[in-house]
Formats: C-alpha cells, sequence, structure tokens
C-alpha cells in the first residue's frame, strides 16, 4: 500500500472513532437526563401537583381578568354608542325616555 492510502485509512479510522465517542456521550447524556427526570418525578410527587394547582388557579384568575377587561371594553362601547344616538336623537329634537326617581 501506498503512503496516501495509509494516511486516508488513519484518518477514516479516526473519524469513526471520534464518531463512535460522540454518539456515545450522546447516549450517556440522554439516559442520565431520562434518569434525572425520573428520578426527580419519583422524589417530588407533591411539588408536581402543586404546581399543577397553582397552574390551574393562576389560569381560573387570568381568565377572570381577561373577562372583566372584556366586560369593561364592552361597557365603554355601549357607553360610547348610547352618547351617538342621543347626539343623533338631539339633533332631530328627539331623546330618550328617562324616568326620574
Amino acid at each position: 500500500m501506498s503512503a496516501e492510502k495509509i494516511t486516508k485509512v488513519e484518518e477514516n479510522f479516526q473519524r469513526a472513532l471520534e464518531f463512535k465517542k460522540m454518539v456515545n456521550r450522546w447516549q450517556t447524556s440522554h439516559i442520565h437526563c431520562a434518569w434525572q427526570m425520573t428520578l426527580s418525578q419519583r422524589r417530588n410527587p407533591y411539588t408536581i401537583l402543586r404546581m399543577q394547582d397553582a397552574m390551574v388557579k393562576e389560569l381560573a384568575l387570568a381568565n377572570k381578568q381577561l373577562l372583566m377587561v372584556r366586560q369593561a371594553a364592552l361597557h365603554q362601547l355601549f357607553e360610547k354608542e348610547h352618547q351617538q344616538y342621543q347626539q343623533e336623537l338631539n339633533q332631530m329634537g328627539k331623546a330618550f325616555y328617562v324616568e326620574r326617581l
């Protein structure tokens, strides 16, 4: 064999070794990560339940706040339309009937 072929074979062998090391490192880190996740899930089931409960409460409060904001915007829209109708009726010489107590 020529010297060039030997160096190419050695380079290919080195690349294959590096690739195998990289795959082994990835598999090791993947296994370690999965192990850590299962360990934390076993160790802290009540923590997970508390976090889920907190998320449910936060979503309920966020929905309530959103509802209040939407109601306020709708109230402003109705008030603006009422004033607009009142102005149009005033221009025609008419008015809304308002019962006074």
